[in-house]
Formats: C-alpha cells, structure tokens, sequence
C-alpha cells in the first residue's frame, strides 16, 4: 500500500523543522510541509478549507467549530505559545498610567477573534475589573490597509466596534487617532520610537513572569489542525501525527541544550534554557490535554466572556477522541 500524500501548512519553526528536513517521519505518510505566515494561513484556512493539515488560530477555530462551520478537527498540539503583555502599545499622552486606565479609550486590533488580543482582554478583565465592551474598538491591517476578520464575528449592541477602512492601525496609533493597540507583531511607529508611542509594560518580560507565577498559565496560539474528511478515511492519522509533532518538540528542546555550537543566535542560550525550565518545569512548553486543561479552561471562559462563542464548550470538545490516549 502506498504511503498517504499529506500537505502540512505551518510556520518555519524549531519545532516543525524536524518533520520539515524529514528527520521525524509521519508514519504512513509522505509529507509536503508549506511554510506559511500565520496571517494568510489562517484565512486561506479558515475561509477555504485549503490544507490537509494545518497551523490554526485556536480563537477562530473554537468559534467555528461551536458554529458548525470547521472542516477541521484538531490535536492537542500547540506549535505557538505566548505571554502577550509586550503586545499591548499605547500613547503616552492620553492618560493612560497603567491598564487600568484603558476604560473607555479607543484600541486598535488586526481583529478582535485574534487568540492574542483575547488573552490581553481576559488578562484586563481578571486583573484590572475592565470588561472588553468597556473600550471601543478599531480592526484593519496594521502596516496594510483592509484586513478583515477571517471568521464572521456577532458583537452585542453595547460595543462600540468599527472597521477602519483604507487606513492601518500602525499610522493611526501614530497620529493619535486611537489610544492604543493590541498586535502581535510590534507596529512600526513603535520600532523606529515615534514620539507619544510605547509599550504598556516597559519590562514587559518582568511582567509576564510575575503572570506566569500568579497563574501557572502559559497561554496556547495556535493549534493543529487536521480536514475532518482525512480523518474519517485515515482514523489513526490525529494520534500518528500527535507523536510525531511531540517528537520533533522534544527534537528542539534538546538542541537548544546543545553547548558546543549553539543552534541560535544567542551567548548565554544555555542559561536561558536553565532559567526557563527553572521557573516553569522541564516541560515549560506542553502538549496533551490534560497538561493544559486549566489553560484551555480560562481561554474558553474568555472567548465566552467576549462574545466570540456561546457557553457549554469544554477542552474536549476541542480535540479528536483518538488523541486522548496518546495525549493524555
């Protein structure tokens, strides 16, 4: 029998690199892996049902898949993770001395379902008493004008929610026509120290270290995902390629531990993998589901919150059945 022709669509990451140069084998399976940005990948996805398996948004997938409207199933595989205080900039001339202080201020986002902009808005709500209804919101492209969201969202009447046209949220947060942003990538007014522009954290890394010792959340981006199609003619192919994506992490993690060259293009790599696993476990960056229940948990209660899904979705729901043995 000839091996299955599989398209994985993800990004060029430590963690895929191994399934990409083909030292971690899909068994079963011949792999073409598209490297993709997260932006067009998960329209293309979203909108298009394109790949056979892919890199998702696990804030539009969640919201989809309650809709009905997924062609996907997913594994508890999550190839991006992150602490998103850095992501917050603001002006520095409207008042605003600390998060608390965004009530009633105008936020840009490339759109609201991003899985980033949901954390930061949760993290507001739960730490700062502000709900996400108490800012209004500018969506667009950040540095390009007339991004959209990829997925159909329904916001209450009690937001104030508006799309910005042919402008980008980069020049607007610059000229001052919002008072602060959610982005994932670093605007460019920000990186060339436009006046009035920062970040919400100077030190940020501070910050998201104090959350993370508060909370023991590790927030989850991005999931993979699998065309539901594939899995009812290939039922073992969710758990084959958790172990193999669990095999190429482990592959990443050891060569960061690699002293006599490092992998990265940095001097003190090696001290950085000591301090991480130090403050958050030899398994700092988990698969699984029950390794990340309580997280999963608080990302659904804030996608509730927001207006994104309905109540009743539980981290099960989430993932393939024939992955919770393997993933447990």
């Amino acid at each position: 029998m000839s091996n299955l022709k599989l398209t994985i669509a993800g990004g060029d990451y430590d963690r895929t690199r191994p399934i990409m140069d083909g030292r971690v084998r899909v068994p079963g399976c011949d792999v073409t892996y598209l490297k993709m940005l997260p932006a067009e990948l998960f329209f293309r996805a979203i909108r298009y049902g394109e790949f056979d398996v892919c890199e998702l948004s696990i804030s539009s997938y969640m919201l989809q898949l309650q809709r009905g409207q997924t062609p996907y199933t997913a594994i508890p595989v999550f190839l991006s993770r992150s602490f998103r205080q850095s992501n917050l900039s603001i002006r520095t001339d409207r008042g605003i001395n600390g998060p608390a202080d965004l009530k009633g201020k105008v936020v840009g986002v490339p759109e609201y379902q991003l899985t980033a902009a949901v954390w930061l808005r949760g993290l507001l709500r739960d730490e700062h008493d502000i709900e996400s209804w108490d800012m209004k919101w500018r969506t667009g492209g950040l540095e390009i004008p007339g991004r959209e969201e990829r997925a159909p969202i329904n916001l209450p009447d009690k937001y104030d929610y508006a799309k910005i046209g042919n402008k980008t949220l980069a020049g607007m947060l610059e000229s001052g026509e919002i008072d602060a942003l959610i982005s994932p990538h670093d605007p460019s007014c920000l990186k060339r120290g436009a006046p009035n522009v920062a970040r919400m954290w100077d030190d940020y890394r501070a910050e998201e270290q104090a959350y993370y010792k508060r909370t023991g959340v590790f927030p989850v981006m991005h999931l993979v995902a699998i065309k539901k199609s594939l899995v009812e003619q290939f039922p073992w192919l969710p758990a084959t390629l958790y172990k193999a994506f669990s095999e190429a992490k482990a592959i990443a993690i050891e060569d960061l531990k690699f002293r006599t060259v490092p992998t990265a293009t940095l001097p003190w790599l090696q001290a950085e993998v000591e301090a991480t696993e130090k403050a958050m476990g030899k398994d700092y960056w988990p698969y699984g589901l029950e390794a990340n229940r309580d997280v999963l948990e608080k990302l659904i209660r804030y996608s509730h919150e927001q207006h994104l899904t309905e109540p009743g979705l539980k981290p099960e729901d989430l993932f393939d059945k024939t992955t919770w043995a393997v993933a447990p």
